[in-house]
């Protein structure tokens, strides 16, 4: 890859001035060679082979930082859906293995591991049971382990069965943090539509498609493209679009360059870039601060949703061109505790928990970090992750719930997760029923796929 001088002096200006970095380096690993009978040894050979593959990568990472100054804010491990080697595990020897794995991730110093996952969208396997079993208890007793489950795809519709059990498992969850405000739910994605090489925590996993170790990266970038539209104030919609999808380019082609720097030092196939907008708490470094200089008064009012929509499809146009291996969520993430533009859109009484149901149908990922009253049922939690996983089923598209009941809390609290998960303000849920519906159980079928209006 060859860079030209000015996109150097470009580079250096989004970094210094504008919170550039590259948000993510993830190796995925494989780990269906671990499987064993005898769970001792197939322990053993799980942290074996991650501690083997990853050892350099933290190190490699922090070396390529300093020398091309570009900030790589998080080394991260995604590995098998753990669900596919458990076979006849116990619950008990689940939740071992998720403080193996902690104990790995605590040893290579990386900041999470993902793929504590089961794959369920058809049918729950004996394996995949045990790991539902176990996940409440191994969130909790785990500080960097990761967990995903997905509950449905276009092609197999929802396992309701599992979308109920899902609403109980995070209640379980929550309760059994409740002195750290459920941050347990933080580590815990519900997917449809799953993608097997996503970077990003909590919902990474290394898909049985995946070669035996690769290495992905994620990109961030929302106050690039802030200071972007900010000298186009007066600029029309189709020239918002061009400038958003140049700093996309732009954005795009410094994170492939570190990648791949990265993975050539630790001797790795590099994968793919995900071209996501990832915010953090830091001052303009928002989506929903984006969105707002498009042109909306606040986030979460009229307009919002087009103006989203406007903003990743200009992402992955800008991205797409940059790179031949573009994958992952890619387009725009929209956590609430993590941006400070949503979290000020909520306590205006601008942006509400509808609003960003249908916000997802235009972003790349669903209902994120948002923090819910602690009295919240199993059942609406599960009918929330029903209703997310419907707008990804029929629109082809990933959608994911990570939500946060917090035990104590009423709606209008304010809870602090600390470090990058950030704060948010408690939402309340709607106050009906949906017990019934729940409760019925089996799945829902796949949609047709033509006659989609």
């Amino acid at each position: 890859m060859n860079i030209a001088l000015s996109e150097m002096q470009e580079t250096i200006k989004m970094v210094q001035m504008e919170s550039l970095d590259i948000r993510t380096v993830t190796m995925g690993i494989s780990l269906l060679d671990c499987g064993d009978s005898d769970f001792e040894k197939m322990n053993k050979r799980v942290y074996d082979k991650i501690t083997s593959y990853a050892k350099d990568l933290k190190s490699v990472a922090e070396t390529v930082e300093k020398e091309y100054g570009i900030p790589i804010i998080n080394k991260r491990i995604s590995i098998t859906p753990i669900a596919e080697i458990l076979g006849n595990a116990t619950k008990e020897q689940a939740i071992e293995l998720a403080k193996t794995l902690d104990k790995a991730a605590i040893k290579l110093g990386v900041d999470f591991i993902g793929g504590y996952s089961a794959l369920v969208h058809k049918g729950i396997s004996k394996g995949d049971q045990t790991l539902l079993d176990a996940l409440p208890e191994a969130l909790s007793v785990t500080e960097r382990v990761c967990a995903s489950v997905s509950v449905a795809t276009t092609r197999t519709g929802i396992n309701m069965d599992a979308v109920a059990q899902m609403g109980h498992i995070i209640k379980d969850a929550a309760e059994r943090t409740k002195d750290k405000n459920g941050i347990a739910c933080a580590k815990l994605v519900v997917f449809c539509n799953p993608v097997e090489d996503n970077p990003f925590m909590a919902g990474a996993f290394h898909g049985s498609g995946e070669g035996e170790v690769v290495l992905n990266v994620g990109v961030s970038g929302p106050g690039v493209v802030l200071n972007a539209l900010r000298r186009y104030p007066d600029a029309d919609l189709g020239q918002v679009s061009e400038v958003i999808k140049k700093t996309a380019f732009k954005i795009t082609r410094a994170g492939e360059l570190i990648g791949r720097v990265v993975a050539e030092r630790l001797d790795v196939p590099f994968g793919i870039m995900d071209l996501s907008l990832a915010p953090t708490n830091a001052i303009n470094d928002s989506v929903a601060e984006i969105l707002e200089e498009i042109g909306l008064e606040r986030v979460g009012t009229h307009g919002t949703i087009a103006a989203l929509a406007l903003m990743n499809d200009a992402v992955k146009k800008g991205g797409a061109m940059a790179s031949s291996y573009v994958g992952g969520l890619s387009g725009a993430f929209i956590p609430v505790s993590e941006d400070n533009g949503m979290i000020k859109g909520i306590v205006d009484g601008a942006l509400t928990l509808s609003k960003l149901e249908a916000m997802t149908c235009v972003c790349s990922v669903g209902l994120d970090m948002i923090a819910l009253t602690g009295d919240v049922t199993a059942a609406t939690l599960s009918a929330i992750i029903a209703d997310e996983a419907a707008i990804g089923m029929i629109n082809k598209k990933t959608t994911a719930v990570r939500v946060i009941p917090i035990p104590g809390k009423k709606e209008g609290d304010m809870v602090e997760f600390g470090g990058l998960l950030g704060r948010a303000p408690v939402m309340g849920v709607n106050p009906f029923s949906s017990d019934k519906f729940i409760r019925r159980g089996g799945r829902i079928p796949a949609p047709l796929q033509a006659l989609i209006n």
